[in-house]
């Protein structure tokens, strides 16, 4: 296989496996994992770009912030920097490690541009913090002006998740990839920024999903595939059911006959055909430890247009 430009998006598992304590002990153990992956598609002489989600790390901040500070609690641009600074910091780390530090690796702290007139402003639906009791949530909205909605038996704060435009931290990414360094960026998305009338940037209160600015990314960069690595083995056909069975590839018209979960399999499937449809050679979903192996077609799920 000739030598590629990657774009690795690792999923929430990538430091948090499901039903796992947010403990640092237990992060960067799962860093250490995600690490020895990654290292695979270094060692076999590809570039990469790396990034990850952020959405158990979100949570636990805005729960502290709200036991410190509960009528001032903090931005999401300001949760979503802290965040990306922190697993930034593990996998870069872990990944130095994991290649000997025989190659540069530098995490990145990147603002994601989005458009203030994104109809997902008037319609908030990506859950984050904490839960309440309908009463105290219905009452934070009011004091704060926040949207809220069930989950579960509970209710959460929504808020807008608008599609990702531009990444204005470009040049960066792009001076450290000539210079032969692995990058970790884009993470939880980025940071949600929007332009002012002047041209300056500001953070806005929004989420961005990590699937779609993976792809923005790898579009803009002029990588040649987009793996979307995750804790299942590929896009799969009766998923939860006895009868599940992986998908070994997928077209744009196979999707779009197929339910595929909004939280989870849609948007990464999407970002993929996204991929694919721009240029892109190649856009793989499937376990981490695969990574290598979708690559090469042998696992996990392959898009196509």
């Amino acid at each position: 296989m000739r030598p590629m430009l990657v774009v690795a998006a690792l999923g929430g598992n990538a430091l948090l496996r499901r039903g796992e304590p947010v403990t640092a002990e237990v992060q960067r153990a799962n860093a250490a994992r995600a690490a020895g992956a990654l290292a695979g598609l270094v060692r076999a002489g590809h570039d990469l770009v790396v990034t990850h989600g952020n959405g158990p790390q979100v949570g636990l901040l805005a729960l502290q912030g709200a036991a410190f500070r509960p009528d001032a609690p903090e931005p999401l641009d300001m949760l979503g920097a802290e965040t990306e600074g922190m697993i930034g910091y593990l996998i870069e780390q872990e990944l130095e490690n994991a290649l000997g530090h025989d190659r540069p690796v530098a995490a990145l702290l990147t603002q994601v541009l989005v458009d203030p007139a994104d109809p997902a402003f008037a319609r908030p639906t990506k859950p984050v913090g904490p839960v309440y009791p309908e009463a105290e949530a219905k009452r934070l909205a009011a004091a704060r002006g926040w949207t809220v909605a069930p989950d579960g038996a509970s209710w959460r704060r929504v808020v807008p998740s608008p599609k990702p435009v531009e990444i204005p931290d470009l040049r960066v990414i792009q001076l450290l990839l000539a210079q032969g360094v692995v990058v970790i960026c884009a993470g939880g998305g980025g940071i949600p920024v929007i332009r002012r009338a002047d041209g300056s940037l500001t953070g806005i209160e929004a989420v961005i999903d990590k699937d779609h600015a993976s792809a923005l990314l790898a579009r803009e960069i002029g990588a040649d595939a987009l793996l979307m690595l995750t804790d299942v083995d590929g896009v799969q056909e009766g998923f939860g059911t006895p009868a599940a069975r992986r998908i070994p590839r997928l077209t744009a018209a196979e999707a779009a006959r197929m339910t595929l979960p909004a939280g989870s399999m849609g948007p990464k499937v999407a970002a993929g055909l996204a991929f694919v449809a721009a240029g892109g050679k190649l856009a793989g979903i499937g376990r981490m430890e695969d990574a290598l192996a979708i690559l090469g077609g042998a696992a996990g799920t392959v898009i196509s247009g």
